[in-house]
């Protein structure tokens, strides 16, 4: 067998740089920073511990979380590391466990079925889906590079011809469904035919993961089980096409932080892999550096806890920590230009890319190169022009600096990950989630949950407008529920402040409002929500308000999906002796009527308790309305659903109508202590003054006699633009959409 020692004389000379260059305590592997090190060491015995086992290549015939799927899934990261133990190290034993695995999969690939369970729009072979034969294929491709120039002829022959251009042309043109999309799926099948294809020196994989299969073949509305389309309006597909139509300018990633997590992987492996290959293609600075921005889009989208927020088909609890993210951080830092505020996220996560990317950032990471990361209060543009609304994000800080973060939701739909949530919005602090989106409905790889899938409460419940914190009409859903309306239309961006001018007397403000027009017939919704900060307040108190404007009197409710145990309410409720469904479609067929309440005076006033902390709602009320205390749970016999907790704000008989709001985050308790401080909210006579189409007043104080007014613009968005309106008599002017004024102490 040929022995070439090109990996032993690569990684002598990476050695040999690092012992010149780094400033910590070497390893026993050679000068590589200790924390490197210490990882490569770890990657090793868990490699090791494989190789004694030996390789297993079943039959599949699991879904996702059974266990062939979960050994072929172990495979793909075992064989992937070896081939960087062999590149990083030149230990021979790697390659030759790495060549072995590859035959064994090369002996059995061509005549293993589709695979059994038959439950995708795109059955894979390995896995249920392509898309995790996709993932595959890109991870095992890796490894492949590291030892494609080691191995005799005769096997490099036998794996390619046996596995790999039989499993690219699997994924490309037996499936064009899942090659062909714009989406998170496709991604992963163009890296995966391209990457493959850069190891095997195949041109013509390259050039179809770049531009996709001439989609004159396809049907012209074929779509996937998500109801997603399939073909994309112009006709585009491929690698390149994603980089262009799945990304705004701004690098915002139309399904979400999930899946841009998610998606990033591919987009960043094989974007490297092309500099190398193909720099003609300039992958790593392509439309004015998206994956750049697409990097930090990602980074900028997670809540003070670190979790991503869980826009559309999120899975919670998914985080900066997440391995995929040690990739992107590392790769952002190596890549696009040594952010040092990159190497305290790295930091923090405490794993490197085992390539010289991780290397590079272990290595500064010990020079003490690390600088305060802080996101940003700053909005995305949605849609490949940016026109397509967007998601908003404000930051606030109170007391010991502790962070609450407001996201707003008025993007376009996300393609089959999307929800009908327009004008939605979450509310997170320290803790975590205050005000939560509900994510999916899916227990990924979770075998006895639907095989890990999505289940059908993700269509019925989670994607319904009522599962969100925005405006229900008539209990219909946003565009009728109908993907294939909302995949046209879009809300927009009203206005943007975070420069916390806007409020006056010490006080800051920041401010995001958006309006939508075609989310319901002759109707538009238009929201402003502000997060304000003053010396009576603790921390960041959120002022809502949200002006539904149309000719037909309909019936409003607007959630509130809070986490915690309801405390109090200044409105009597009686609670309801026997569950029944609240209605029989559009999400309403899922929620328990657990209590209701009518508001006797002007405002009511909601109090809850979460994680040693207490919360207090008040809002503006009128005549009639009423208050629904629901949680989900009906129609579910399987238990899907969390019973999750929520107030419904119900108005019937309004044609043009405003919901005004504050919510306080006050006081903490201790079990220990047993002492609870601060227990009840300060917010006290919250009104609305005046309500007009060019202008919104309302006002609201505290206990200690400080009363404040809250100005709207409602129809001129100008920044610079001043404004006139009288109220009771007093005129009032300003400039820009909105403005605080401390009217007394």
């Amino acid at each position: 067998m040929k022995r070439t020692l090109l990996p032993f004389f690569a990684a002598c000379l990476l050695l040999l740089n690092f012992a010149c260059s780094a400033t910590d305590a070497s390893s026993d592997e050679g000068d590589y920073p200790s924390a490197f090190a210490r990882q490569l060491e770890a990657t090793r015995v868990r490699v090791d511990g494989v190789i004694a086992e030996g390789i297993r290549v079943p039959l599949p015939k699991d879904m996702a979380g059974g266990p062939t799927h979960e050994i072929h899934k172990r495979n793909w990261s075992t064989l992937r590391d070896a081939g960087a133990l062999y590149r990083l190290t030149g230990e021979e034993k790697y390659a030759v466990f790495l060549k072995d695995a590859l035959l064994a999969y090369a002996d059995v690939y061509r005549g293993w079925p589709a695979h059994p369970t038959a439950r995708s729009y795109a059955t894979g072979k390995i896995f249920w889906q392509c898309l995790n034969d996709a993932n595959w294929l890109v991870y095992v491709s890796e490894g492949y590079g590291d030892i494609y120039d080691w191995l005799e002829p005769a096997d490099r022959e036998r794996i390619d011809n046996e596995l790999f251009r039989p499993m690219a042309d699997f994924l490309s043109l037996e499936n064009p469904q899942f090659f062909n999309r714009i989406h998170n799926h496709s991604t992963w099948g163009n890296a995966a035919v391209g990457m493959i294809g850069l190891v095997m020196g195949d041109d013509a994989l390259v050039q179809r993961s770049l531009y996709g299969i001439p989609s004159a073949e396809l049907p012209d509305d074929l779509r996937d089980d998500d109801s997603g389309r399939i073909k994309d309006k112009e006709g585009r597909a491929g690698f390149l096409a994603q980089l262009d139509l799945s990304f705004s300018p701004d690098g915002y990633f139309t399904e979400g932080p999930y899946y841009l997590r998610y998606a990033l992987s591919p987009f960043l492996l094989y974007g490297k892999a092309l500099a190398e290959k193909r720099p003609d293609l300039n992958i790593l600075t392509y439309r004015d550096d998206i994956l750049k921005k697409a990097v930090f889009s990602l980074l900028n989208q997670a809540d003070p806890t670190g979790d991503f927020f869980p826009l559309n088909d999120s899975h919670k609890g998914m985080s900066l920590y997440a391995p995929e993210v040690v990739k992107t951080v590392d790769y952002a830092y190596y890549y696009f230009g040594k952010d040092p505020a990159l190497l305290s996220l790295a930091e923090q996560q405490g794993a490197f890319t085992l390539d010289e990317a991780g290397v590079a950032v272990s290595r500064d990471v010990a020079a003490g190169k690390a600088a305060p990361y802080t996101p940003q209060s700053m909005t995305f543009a949605d849609g490949p022009e940016g026109t397509e609304g967007g998601v908003g994000v404000l930051r606030a800080y109170g007391a010991d600096k502790a962070q609450t973060a407001l996201v707003m939701k008025y993007s376009a739909q996300g393609m089959g990950h999307g929800h009908f949530d327009k004008l939605a919005y979450s509310l997170y602090n320290e803790t975590g989630e205050v005000i939560q989106d509900y994510g999916s409905a899916r227990w990924v790889n979770i075998d006895q949950k639907g095989g890990g899938r999505y289940l059908k409460e993700n269509d019925t419940w989670a994607k319904q407008t009522i599962a969100h914190n925005t405006l229900v009409i008539d209990q219909t859903s946003h565009y009728e529920g109908k993907i294939s309306i909302a995949e046209e239309l879009h809300p927009d961006l009203y206005a943007f402040n975070a420069d916390n001018s806007g409020a006056d007397a010490g006080a800051k403000s920041r401010l995001l409002s958006a309006k939508v027009d075609n989310a319901y017939p002759d109707r538009e919704l238009h929201r402003s929500q502000i997060l304000f900060t003053a010396p009576a307040f603790a921390q960041p108190v959120l002022i809502d308000v949200f002006r539904s404007v149309g000719t037909k009197e309909v019936l409003h409710d607007l959630p509130t999906w809070y986490h915690g145990q309801l405390l109090s309410t200044d409105f009597d409720y009686t609670t309801k002796s026997e569950l029944r469904p609240l209605g029989s479609a559009h999400g309403y067929q899922h929620l328990w009527l657990e209590a209701s309440g009518r508001p006797t005076g002007n405002s009511a006033e909601i109090g809850w308790f979460n994680k040693k902390t207490f919360y207090t709602q008040t809002m503006a009320t009128r005549p009639g309305d009423e208050f629904l205390m629901v949680r989900p749970g009906a129609n579910d016999p399987e238990y899907n659903l969390r019973r999750d907790p929520a107030f419904v704000l119900r108005r019937a008989g309004a044609a043009t109508t405003t919901f005004a709001s504050v919510l306080e985050t006050h006081g903490s308790y201790s079990p220990r202590t047993e002492v609870p401080n601060e227990p009840y909210g300060h917010v006290r006579k919250l009104a609305i003054l005046a309500d007009t189409p060019e202008y919104t007043a309302i006002t609201f104080g505290h206990e200690n006699g400080t009363k404040w007014l809250v100005l709207l613009a409602n129809e001129n968005s100008d920044a610079a633009a001043t404004h006139q309106f009288t109220i009771n008599g007093s005129p009032y002017e300003w400039t820009g959409v909105h403005y605080l004024l401390q009217t007394s102490k």
